[in-house]
């Protein structure tokens, strides 16, 4: 194992409080969020059994990490009830809608601009 590796190598906990392996290494049982997602289950307020680490020239901390849950101890998702569907689709539009000029669009207005492109610029409009 390489120096990386082994500084990233701690499955009894030591050195961080919960074990921690390398990325890619993790032991069977054990899924991150998204794979736990993806499998229909949730971490269902289990605490964080282990994590996995790599080193990382970009990140301040100097390390990414991802936290592993228990697959055994996982509960099913919840399914989405008629009124969770309504909030989402109103959330969703108002995504849509500028505030400005209350045009609704068919994507996702940028945050960054708050408004739409035509009343975020409307001289460089004219002048095109």
């Amino acid at each position: 194992m390489g120096t990386a590796y082994a500084r990233c190598y701690d499955p009894n906990g030591a050195r961080y409080g919960i074990p921690t392996y390398p990325w890619k290494f993790a032991p069977d049982g054990y899924a991150t969020r998204r794979q736990l997602r993806a499998q229909g289950l949730r971490p269902g307020g289990q605490p964080i059994a282990a994590q996995l680490m790599r080193t990382s020239r970009r990140r301040k901390a100097g390390a990414a990490v991802a936290y592993l849950y228990r697959v055994d101890l996982a509960r099913p998702v919840r399914p989405m009830t008629s009124r969770k569907w309504g909030a989402l689709a109103l959330a969703m539009l108002a995504r849509r809608t500028c505030p400005v000029c209350e045009i609704t669009y068919s994507y996702c207005l940028p945050t960054s601009l708050g408004t739409c492109m035509t009343c975020a610029y409307p001289t460089e409009q004219r002048a095109a």
